[in-house]
């Protein structure tokens, strides 16, 4: 089985960090190169979150980098969870969630947790979360989750905005 190209470039971008201390070299070539998104990349281990962390924005000049740089500091700088170490790296399963550009909703109506990740906004305080998450089946979970995640009370005045993902998963 062929493995994705994202999923690919993840592993081996944290692979290559922890073995190198030093990020992955961009190649001369590469189909992610052309392309420019924002991205996040999840770990897992033994079907438990291990570290997410992404972009809601496009930060660098292609997917490829995005990828790259989302891996690594999901492996070494999600705060909730100690550094990956390099005798992890073969227990865990890698997600890549490319994200398409973000709207800015005025109904909750228009939510849908298992097509749309959701972002709640109140001056700097921002929450994300991303669509189809095992457990999360209505849009007031989606929101509850995202708004604790931003420090946010649900009675408080705040910007939601939908997105939707290509979400690249390890089989």
């Amino acid at each position: 089985m062929k493995t994705d190209i994202h999923i690919a470039l993840a592993r081996e971008s944290l692979v290559y960090y922890l073995q190198n201390k030093k990020p992955l070299p961009m190649p001369d070539e590469h189909p992610l190169l052309q392309l420019k998104a924002a991205c996040f990349v999840t770990l897992y281990q033994n079907g438990q979150l291990r570290g997410c962390i992404g972009t809601l924005e496009p930060t660098k000049n292609s997917l490829w980098e995005e990828i790259r740089d989302n891996a690594i500091s999901s492996g070494l700088r999600d705060p909730r969870f100690n550094s990956v170490t390099e005798a992890e790296l073969d227990s865990l399963v890698y997600s890549v969630d490319v994200l398409g550009e973000s709207e800015v909703v005025t109904a909750i109506d228009s939510l849908d947790p298992q097509q749309y990740g959701v972002i709640v906004r109140k001056g700097y305080r921002t929450g994300v979360l991303l669509p189809r998450l095992e457990g999360v089946t209505t849009v007031e979970e989606q929101l509850a989750i995202a708004l604790q995640k931003a420090g946010i009370g649900f009675e408080e005045t705040y910007e939601i905005s939908r997105f939707k993902v290509e979400r690249h998963e390890e089989t």
